[in-house]
């Protein structure tokens, strides 16, 4: 093997493990540059409230999500093959109903 033919294939696995380095830095640009271009899709953020494990791989999780003054909570059953979403409630009734709940519990 000549020195011309090492040298051409060390500079191509120098490359191929920079690449693979600045793949991360990438990805994170990549996203951000998506999040700029959707506004309304990072104030519409969700947020998990609760999540109750009722079997080995089936949970019942509460989100919120929604764009501000229009949140709604969602009600989903996640298994490891598909989320159904079980209920929709609004938010505002929601966080009330929780809080009744919340006073009735401490007063008993």
């Amino acid at each position: 093997m000549s020195a011309g033919a090492s040298y051409s294939s060390l500079v191509w696995v120098v490359l191929f493990i920079g690449a693979i380095a600045l793949l991360p830095w990438w990805v994170r640009r990549w996203q951000q540059g998506r999040d700029q271009l959707l506004p309304d899709a990072v104030a519409a953020n969700a947020r998990v409230l609760s999540s109750v494990a009722i079997g080995p791989q089936q949970r019942v999780v509460t989100v919120e999500a929604g764009a501000p003054g229009q949140r709604v909570v969602l009600i989903l059953g996640v298994t490891a093959q598909q989320i159904t979403c079980l209920h929709v409630r609004e938010a505002a009734s929601f966080s009330d109903e929780v809080a009744a709940a919340r006073g009735a519990a401490s007063h008993a």
